[in-house]
This record gives structure tokens, C-alpha cells and sequence, in this order.
């Protein structure tokens, strides 16, 4: 398919809020009022549709399709990669009416979403039950079911329940044909052919738009309890994290580490200090545990922290005392739009790597970022116990091309070669297409140009997106 934008055919407007209705068609003030999320090119395609139910998105398929218009599925709009950005001559499908929490059953631990239900909504319902859906992200108030689907999300707990891919039962989608794929199963145990679901979870929207889907819920601990170390290595961390995941009648819920730099910038913008911290050691770890409201949470983490400080003398650590304090510990973490903030369109990066790998490869990467500016101090924070890796330039973006290039060959150089992943749980999108190629086997990316192609012949789905135009 061609970059050139092409206009809109004549009457397809009119076609389009005659099949949504005037008020589900936006265009010009009425668009310029939508929130563009990330990514001020989410909404350039100059024309919002906001269909209600699967019906009206297989209609509206049909009638793009019909035009040869392509279609940009959004959700929240909190991705980083571009993988929701438009053009003119695009339709932008927005999932924001489909927000229903359907059906929640608490004896099968099942709930039936639609695409457009915020993570949020989800955990507030599944909560009312003593249930969670497994999964956590510090945008869990505008990030949507479908959207976690399409880049198949990761978060904070995906250590231990795994990703979005292992979260979903059953799912709904409209193929690129205007087909409904239904297949809403509500159980773990299904032998019947291929499982077509996993072709739609990562998928980004470029082979079909994800409807309604179908949860697990797993039950959610009745306490839970927050506490902050500073430590004095990668490898003092993972041996932590180990420790934490044997303490006795807990559940380690959340492992997330901070390297100096991003926790001296989020906490001086917060204002945050606090004597029990260590505020010269050179990474910290935040972790969360849950299990029985009795009281043992604390003296859990009182009993880890005697076994680290014997490990490791000169640590530190704060346990967090009250629910206030717990929301101040964990903003240090999640609070990244203060990065943004200090550094307007700071290049971000998102990689994962086994556990005994992450050391070696942060020391590779500073050493060589700093080798190409002497002003380079990554940001770096992640989930440590899945090794998943979130760097953040600390400059003001967008890079120009080239300086890009050498600063995506330090980050993903080796990354294959280490058994990781350049992208851990953000997606392709556009950004990212060029490393994907470039770090792919090319039987992977052969067949998935295949897929697309026989799924999508007239590239019309989310073009430009993982695959080349």
C-alpha cells in the first residue's frame, strides 16, 4: 500500500454516520476535543468512529473495505510505539463504547469484557467479589481490554500469572474481511483445533479488532504490604527477589526495580525522602507482597529484611507503615509521566532478558551510551523478576535518524544473542519494525508477512503497523 494519503471517497461520511449515527462520527471540533493520548498523530487521520456493538464494526469493516479505506483500531491511546498512529484518508475505530463488563461469574473466576472496558473497571469489578484479572499497569485507568490484547500486555505481575496472552480464555474479533470470529469460551481445558485467538493477541489491531474477550480472574489477597531497599547490585536484587518469592504464607505480587538515576528523578519531583533510604545506593527494589489481613505482612518483610542486611550490610530498607505511604512508595515507580515531564519525548525502550543476563547487559549499555554521548545517563526501572527492561534517554526527543540508529544498535545488538526480546510488552508498532527485522529469524518474519497477506490482501488493517506497507 502506497504512503500517499489519499482522501476519503465521496459520500463515505455520509455512509459512516448514517450507519453509527452523526454523534459517532466525529470530525473537526468535535474531534479536536478528543484526547490524542501518547501520540499527538493518533487522531491526524482527521475521522473518529465510535461504533457500538460487534455488528456495527463488522458493518463498518465492510463498508472500509467496500471504499478501500484503511482502518486504525484504538483503544486507550497509552501506547508508545505508534502502533495507533493515523494518517488522512484513514478511518480511526475507536473501541470506546464496547466498555462493558458483561458478565462476571465468581464461582467460574470468568468475566466477559468488552474491548473498550478499562483495565481499571475491570479490577474495580472483579474486586467486589474478592477477584482480580492478574494483571496490573500504572495505566490501568485508561488502558483498555482490547488494547492490552492487541500488544498483548505485560505489567507488573506477569512474573507470576504471566502475560495478556495467558490472561484470556476466549475472544471475539472482526476479521479484516468483515467476518466475526466468536469463540467466547469460558474454560482453561480446550482441545479443538488451532486456538485462532492467539493470532488476534499481539497482533496489533493488523489482523482483526479484537470485540469482546473473556478473562481468567484469579482471587485477590485480603492485605497487602509495600516495602522499598536499596541495595548494591543487579545480582543482590535478583537474590532478593528470590528470597521473597520462598517467604512463607505470602505471595510476592509486584518486583520492581529502580537504577539511581530514575529513582533520583521521580523522587526529587515528588519531593519524596526518607532517612531509612539509602539514597547513594546504586539500584533499589520495591516490593509487594499480599496473603491474610492478620497482621503477618510486616513482620514478613521485617523478617526478609534481618536475612538482606546479613546478606548484604549495607543495605537499606523502609516498610511501608500505612495505605498512604504505600501509594507514595509505588508513585515513585509508576509516576513515569514525570520523566516526560523533565524530558519532553525522552526516547523510551522496552526489553527483556533472562534474569542472569540483565547485569552484564545494563553495564554494556551505559558504558556504551555514555561512549556516544558523554551527557547519555539512561533512566532505567523495570520488572525484574520477569527481566523485563525499561530504558528512558535522558533527553528531549525525537532523536534525528541516524544518532537513533546508533543508540537502537547499542540497546538491541545482543539481545537475540541473550535469549531476550527487543520489545517486552509495548509491541512493534511503527517505531519498532526495523529492530524487529533486524533481530528476527527471517523464517518468523517470513511467515509473518504471510499471515498477514493471506488474512489482510488489501493491507487495509492497521497498516504500516508490524509489517512494512
Amino acid at each position: 500500500m502506497s504512503d500517499t494519503a489519499l482522501p476519503l471517497p465521496a459520500g463515505f461520511e455520509d455512509q459512516l454516520r448514517a450507519l453509527l449515527g452523526s454523534s459517532n462520527a466525529k470530525t473537526d471540533d468535535a474531534l479536536a476535543a478528543v484526547d490524542p493520548g501518547w501520540n499527538a498523530d493518533n487522531l491526524k487521520g482527521g475521522i473518529l468512529a465510535l461504533p457500538g456493538t460487534t455488528d456495527e464494526i463488522a458493518a463498518l469493516v465492510c463498508l472500509c473495505r467496500e471504499a478501500g479505506v484503511s482502518v486504525v483500531p484504538q483503544g486507550g491511546r497509552t501506547g508508545l510505539v505508534g502502533g495507533s498512529v493515523s494518517r488522512p484518508g484513514q478511518l480511526i475505530l475507536s473501541t470506546q463504547r464496547l466498555n462493558a463488563v458483561e458478565r462476571l461469574n465468581p464461582i467460574e473466576r470468568t468475566v466477559t469484557v468488552g474491548a473498550g472496558a478499562t483495565l481499571q473497571s475491570v479490577q474495580e469489578a472483579a474486586a467486589r467479589h474478592g477477584l482480580e484479572p492478574g494483571i496490573d499497569l500504572p495505566s490501568r485507568g485508561t488502558a483498555t481490554i482490547g488494547g492490552m490484547i492487541s500488544t498483548n500486555a505485560g505489567g507488573i505481575m506477569a512474573f507470576r500469572n504471566g502475560v495478556m496472552r495467558h490472561r484470556i480464555l476466549g475472544l471475539e474479533a472482526v476479521l479484516p474481511d468483515g467476518t466475526v470470529m466468536s469463540d467466547l469460551t469460558r474454560v482453561v481445558k480446550t482441545a479443538a483445533g488451532y486456538d485462532l485467538k492467539h493470532l488476534l493477541i499481539g497482533a496489533e489491531g493488523t489482523l482483526g479488532i479484537v470485540t469482546r474477550a473473556v478473562l481468567k480472574l484469579d482471587t485477590l489477597p485480603q492485605a497487602s504490604a509495600t516495602a522499598l531497599f536499596g541495595l548494591p547490585s543487579v545480582e543482590a536484587v535478583l537474590e532478593v527477589i528470590q528470597l521473597a518469592l520462598r517467604m512463607p504464607g505470602v505471595d510476592l505480587r509486584g518486583a520492581e526495580a529502580m537504577w539511581k538515576p530514575f529513582l533520583d528523578l521521580t523522587a526529587e519531583a515528588l519531593g519524596w525522602r526518607d532517612a531509612a533510604i539509602d539514597r547513594s545506593a546504586p539500584i533499589y527494589l520495591l516490593l509487594s507482597i499480599g496473603g491474610a489481613e492478620d497482621g503477618s505482612l510486616p513482620a514478613a518483610f521485617e523478617t526478609l529484611f534481618e536475612t538482606v542486611v546479613e546478606r548484604f550490610p549495607d543495605a537499606s530498607g523502609l516498610i511501608a507503615q500505612s495505605s498512604r505511604q504505600e501509594r507514595e512508595l509505588w508513585r515513585l515507580r509508576e509516576d513515569t509521566d514525570l520523566v516526560y515531564h523533565a524530558y519532553p519525548g525522552a526516547p523510551s525502550f522496552d526489553v527483556s532478558l533472562p534474569q542472569s543476563e540483565i547485569s552484564d547487559y545494563v553495564e554494556r549499555v551505559e558504558t556504551e551510551l555514555k561512549a556516544l554521548d558523554g551527557a547519555f545517563e539512561p533512566l532505567i526501572f523495570g520488572h525484574l523478576a520477569d527481566g523485563n527492561l525499561h530504558v528512558i534517554l535522558n533527553c528531549s526527543g525525537p532523536l534525528e535518524p541516524a544518532r537513533m540508529a546508533a543508540v537502537e544498535d547499542v540497546l538491541y545488538r545482543d539481545v537475540k544473542r541473550r535469549g531476550g526480546s527487543f520489545s517486552a510488552e509495548h509491541g512493534v508498532g511503527t517505531k519498532r519494525i526495523s529492530p524487529m527485522e533486524a533481530t528476527s529469524d527471517s523464517g518468523k518474519l517470513a511467515l509473518i508477512r504471510h499471515i498477514k497477506a493471506s488474512l489482510d490482501p488489501e493491507g487495509l488493517m492497521n497498516p504500516g503497523v508490524i509489517v512494512r506497507r
